[in-house]
């Protein structure tokens, strides 16, 4: 039995009841909420600008080219008489390399999560994923540069005969390999975010029933880590679509529709940095090609990324 003077609730008879809210406002968190919702707006109001400034102009360039002709369309020459707006080399070109990036990027950043999630020492962890993550950092500009000066001359170096003639000295697959050495940070980091994020009691579970760690790391905490690592996997998509230098010094500017990674390609990231910052008159239908080139790429992008949200939301598992 407890002392009469000590009531159920834990506190003594006849001790004023203690308020759970602070005596006094807290200004300082209300500055901060004030900043978050700040941030927030502002990411909204940006995003909004850029549909702003891109459909514009993009609605007077639909006004004289067909939007259908310029979706399926196969021929792209906007400056060249007569002009031709389809813009499906492009992307087929955007896609080709985003597509060479992912083959080489998605086994590589998913090993690295595995490794640094199930494998490594706490100290081996933390000295190489930070360095993992120093190759995000590093200018694209000198990564295309990288990509035409050293990737492109080993390829053709080391291209089978057999495989017929080697890489252009413009070509996807350089564009696409270095493409992908830019996203394997992102793509590992974000996984091994995941991977370890699941509860220690899976892990104890499965070894307890006589799991090798191998069969552990991927038949236990690669499931339950999914909805992570189709998020990283979405990202490096919607950032290797978005590149623009490496393509642009890699790649080249021939608008061809092919999948061969040999060919020179013409990315829609690529055309806008050129076409923007060349002679092309202001206000004319060549110009405005610009905006509806990047409002496609934007809608590309904006799709990506609800996609990526569904999968999180199907495939993401929630743990008491």
């Amino acid at each position: 039995m407890g002392s009469p003077d000590v009531v159920s609730s834990g506190r003594l008879a006849g001790e004023p009841a203690r308020r759970l809210s602070a005596a006094s406002p807290r200004h300082g968190e209300k500055v901060i909420r004030g900043l978050l919702i700040l941030c927030a707006a502002l990411s909204i109001a940006t995003t909004t600008g850029i549909m702003i400034s891109l459909v514009g102009p993009s609605i007077g360039f639909f006004r004289e080219v067909s939007a259908i002709d310029f979706l399926f369309g196969t021929e792209w020459s906007p400056v060249i008489q007569p002009p031709s707006f389809g813009v499906l080399p492009l992307v087929v070109g955007t896609l080709s390399v985003t597509l060479w990036g992912l083959i080489f990027a998605v086994p590589i950043g998913l090993a690295a999560a595995i490794y640094l999630s199930e494998y490594a020492h706490p100290r081996v962890r933390s000295i190489l994923k930070p360095t993992l993550e120093v190759l995000a950092g590093i200018p694209t500009v000198a990564l295309g540069f990288f990509a035409f000066s050293f990737v492109t001359p080993l390829l053709q170096d080391l291209w089978p005969g057999f495989l017929g003639d080697g890489p252009n000295i413009f070509n996807a697959l350089s564009a696409g390999l270095v493409i992908g050495l830019m996203i394997v940070p992102i793509i590992a980091s974000i996984s091994e975010d995941a991977m370890s994020a699941v509860p220690a009691g899976l892990r104890e579970g499965a070894a307890a029933l006589g799991a090798s760690r191998m069969r552990v790391a991927l038949r236990v905490v690669f499931p339950a880590a999914l909805s992570g690592i189709v998020a990283s996997i979405v990202l490096g998509i919607s950032r290797a679509i978005g590149e623009t230098m490496i393509v642009l010094m890699a790649a080249g500017a021939t608008p061809n529709m092919t999948f061969n990674p040999v060919e020179s390609i013409l990315a829609m990231t690529a055309f806008i940095g050129v076409t923007a910052t060349g002679d092309i008159a202001t206000g004319t239908i060549e110009y405005d090609t610009i905006f509806a080139v990047g409002l496609l790429l934007f809608v590309m992008t904006l799709v990506m990324n609800l996609i990526s949200i569904r999968l999180v939301r199907k495939y993401r598992e929630v743990y008491e």
